[in-house]
This record gives C-alpha cells, sequence and structure tokens, in this order.
C-alpha cells in the first residue's frame, strides 16, 4: 500500500466514525457546538407542553377513577371487585 493509499484510508474512517458519532447525538437529542462537541438540544416547549398536559391527563385520571370508586363503593360493588382480586 502506498502512503497516499493509506492517507486516504485514515481520512475515509475519520470521516465514518464522525458521520457515525453525528447521528448516534442526534438520536440522543444531543446537537454540536462550534468545536464539534455535544451539547442537548435547546428546549422548544414543545417537551413542556407535553409533560404539562399529561400531568393534568393524570389529574383527570385520578378524578375518574375515585368518582367510579365512590359509585362502586355505594352500590357494594367494590368489596366484590376485591374478593375477586384476591
Amino acid at each position: 500500500m502506498s502512503f497516499w493509499s493509506a492517507i486516504v484510508v485514515i481520512v475515509a474512517i475519520v470521516v465514518i466514525g464522525q458521520a457515525i458519532r453525528s447521528r448516534h447525538n442526534s438520536a440522543a437529542g444531543f446537537g454540536t457546538n462550534g468545536d464539534g462537541d455535544p451539547v442537548p438540544r435547546a428546549d422548544t416547549g414543545r417537551e413542556r407542553q407535553l409533560e404539562n398536559e399529561v400531568s393534568e391527563l393524570k389529574e383527570r385520571i385520578k378524578v375518574l377513577e375515585r368518582i367510579a370508586y365512590d359509585d362502586r363503593k355505594r352500590l357494594g360493588l367494590a368489596d366484590e371487585i376485591e374478593s375477586l382480586r384476591d
């Protein structure tokens, strides 16, 4: 292998390695700064909005479960359900 062939192979390996690293960082939610170092992406607000929506839905589910349980308790179905669980 000649000297120039070795240089071409080394450059190709470095380029492929950087492409793989960039793809991995992108999939993991990281961008790069000017030096090429991975940095977390800026929060666009969408994630915060989705987290708020999930927490609101969890609160609604708690209320619905409480309503359903209270109704069952009133009708005597709560004890029947608990006995079926055992």
